[in-house]
């Protein structure tokens, strides 16, 4: 029970982080332009990560990243680092934070979709009933607020569907832990924004606006991004990003009460929805007979969850940790959901 509650507490914790830098990125706007603050923003997370990379266990990581995992990097950059953050902060600047929180339900949509149709992460019954009260819930928000801009909704949809492919790249990245993928990807996405930024328009804001977006990077997108990358690679990415969906109740609260916006019952019915919701997703797991091919590979893991059985000099470490590790040829049943070794891909080199 507590290794399937870890990675659920995972992407519940990635959820409130992310879910409040909406609204806490709302005042930083009116001194930074969306490509500016989405650099410092990306920049914190590579910041917030970084005493883990060069200190921690990752201290410790090898640099042989399989050539597929390093293109699922490149392309988690450049769809989650670059476009996904700049799209979103554009919609911000055109409509309220607590508008802006409702919409990104649609990266649940997008993430779910392209997860069938490109990525093979199938869902039962009971999944895709999770996944359309989900949407459900994210319709009723919005009807509740009344309309708003078609720009606004038009680019916060962009940035889901940027998100959307993110999140099933990421759940994909092997070879290198969470915190090293994250370092990458604040590094390079902050660096590129900033630099777009700086062509768009000079840059004015104060060291204070500047630093309080770092800050807000580094938790917000670097404990965030960490947390959900251990959480995809153990639940897969449409039921780990179905978690992430709380995201927007974090944010709508915090509009409310630190932006003074405001909250009508439609707010607190449709978060009963959604919560309703989550749980029809957790019973969606199924079991079948499968084969593991001989594999050797490294993410975060845990011991004794039927494919993690590795000693550390005799001794059985009990807390999630990642490492190189080999996995021997196997065929088993048993509840499963399409992480990293239960794909259901057609090819085993896929």
């Amino acid at each position: 029970m507590a290794n399937a509650a870890q990675p659920l507490l995972s992407a519940l914790l990635a959820a409130a982080l992310f879910g409040a830098a909406t609204p806490l990125s709302k005042p930083l706007l009116s001194e930074l332009s969306p490509p500016q603050l989405a650099g410092l923003l990306y920049l914190g997370a590579a910041m917030g990560v970084l005493p883990a990379v060069l200190w921690g266990t990752d201290a410790r990581d090898t640099w042989q990243v399989p050539r597929k995992s390093v293109l699922r990097l490149a392309g988690a950059i450049a769809f989650g680092g670059v476009l996904g953050p700049v799209f979103l902060l554009l919609g911000l600047r055109l409509a309220s934070a607590t508008l802006v929180s409702l919409w990104l339900n649609m990266e649940v949509v997008a993430t779910a979709v392209l997860g069938h149709l490109l990525f093979h992460d199938r869902l039962g019954l009971a999944g895709w009933l999770g996944a359309v009260g989900t949407l459900a819930a994210g319709v009723f928000l919005s009807a509740a607020e009344g309309d708003a801009g078609f720009a606004a909704a038009l680019l916060v949809t962009l940035a889901c569907l940027c998100w959307g492919f993110d999140n099933h790249l990421t759940a994909l990245i092997d070879g290198m832990s969470p915190a090293r993928a994250t370092l990458w990807k604040g590094s390079i996405a902050g660096v590129v924004n900033l630099l777009i930024g700086a062509n768009v328009q000079p840059f004015s804001a104060s060291l204070r606006t500047a630093g309080l977006a770092l800050l807000l990077g580094a938790f917000s997108y670097g404990a965030s991004i960490v947390l959900y990358m251990t959480a995809a690679q153990r639940l897969g990415a449409t039921r780990a990003h179905l978690l992430f969906a709380t995201a927007p109740l974090a944010g709508v609260a915090l509009a409310v009460g630190l932006l003074g916006e405001s909250l009508s019952t439609g707010h607190l019915a449709a978060a009963v929805i959604l919560g309703v919701s989550l749980l029809l997703v957790f019973r969606s797991q199924h079991t079948h007979r499968h084969a593991h091919q001989a594999l050797t590979h490294m993410h975060a893991h845990r011991h004794h969850d039927d494919h993690h059985d590795d000693h550390h000099a005799g001794e059985i470490v009990t807390v999630a940790h990642s490492h190189w590790h080999d996995h021997e040829p196997v065929v088993h049943p048993h509840l499963h959901w399409p992480d990293l070794h239960h794909r259901h891909l057609h090819s085993p080199e896929a």
